[in-house]
């Protein structure tokens, strides 16, 4: 008989920080929600596309979403880069938009539309297969009026990340720009992570102490940090020292990622990861997994 209550679960230190926190009791199965976000080029697009590909060699049905405006998350998949080029986001899908809120983007401000539109089908109809089997949705940029105006775009996409919460037997992943405020509530209904990514800058850091303070605001109870990029254990605590001068955050969970020598040459597609063997940087990827999952695979090996 297993017995997956969270004080049960082993904590997989792997050298790093950790809070012992653990993950909130209704994050059942692989029902796996995470949010990253984090400063501009700190590397969570790259992170995102390891931790969905590593995640589906584990046996996890894992969907990637694509909410930064930089829309590169298809390419560090490995999706091909003609196949990547033709995707078009969602909040420029206007046909999709205008079907599921009832207005045309662009069509003027001050119509009415359906603030919750349904939309279960967009995985079915909009989603594509990347290498592993993982499955991507890109969700484009949410529009910004300047006094904060509803827009249809931002209806629709605020809620395809309510509908994540409505998925079953599924691992989510969503990379975000650096703040995710415009999907507001519908974040927290759905995902149970917040992975904050940073390198060891002083700005890197700042935008990750924001991040993490509106994740918790938004009742996002299990929020990670990860700082990429750091030369070795004491950049580590270097940067761990500076972020406790900052004002500091209880982090459920602190990892570091050392630099990895083979990733400038192989961007965008992080395929060529897999094809060597497992290094340093391969295996804190692995532990950053090993310290979100402990429950969700406890409860598989008991259904298995």
């Amino acid at each position: 008989m297993c017995d997956t209550r969270a004080d049960h679960v082993h904590e997989h230190t792997h050298g790093d920080e950790h809070h012992g926190r653990g993950l909130p009791h209704n994050a059942r199965g692989n029902e796996f929600r995470v949010v990253v976000t984090g400063k501009g080029g700190v590397g969570k697009t790259t992170l995102t596309a390891m931790l969905a590909r590593r995640m589906s060699r584990r046996g996890y049905r894992v969907l990637a979403l694509d909410a930064d405006p930089q829309m590169n998350l298809p390419y560090a998949l490995g999706i091909e880069l003609e196949q990547a080029r033709a995707l078009t986001p969602l909040s420029e899908n206007s046909d999709y938009v205008e079907e599921k809120t009832g207005v045309r983007p662009g069509d003027g401000w001050g119509l009415f539309f359906r603030l919750n539109p349904d939309v279960d089908d967009v995985v079915d109809r909009f989603g594509i297969r990347g290498p592993d089997g993982v499955r991507l949705l890109v969700m484009g940029n949410t529009v910004q009026p300047a006094a904060g105006c509803l827009c249809p775009e931002n209806a629709l996409l605020a809620s395809v990340a309510n509908a994540m919460s409505l998925r079953h037997d599924e691992a989510i992943l969503m990379d975000t720009q650096a703040g995710f405020e415009h999907f507001g509530r519908a974040l927290a209904k759905g995902f149970r992570h917040a992975l904050v990514v940073s390198d060891p800058t002083f700005n890197g850091l700042q935008v990750a102490l924001r991040a993490a303070r509106l994740a918790r605001e938004l009742g996002i109870e299990s929020v990670h940090l990860v700082v990429n990029r750091a030369r070795n254990k004491r950049d580590f605590d270097r940067t761990l020292a500076r972020l406790r001068a900052e004002g500091d955050f209880p982090f459920t969970s602190r990892h570091w990622l050392p630099v990895d020598p083979l990733l400038p040459s192989i961007e965008p597609s992080i395929s060529p990861l897999f094809d060597r063997p497992p290094t340093p940087f391969d295996r804190k990827v692995e532990g950053l997994l090993d310290a979100m999952l402990p429950i969700e695979e406890l409860v598989r090996e008991c259904v298995s």
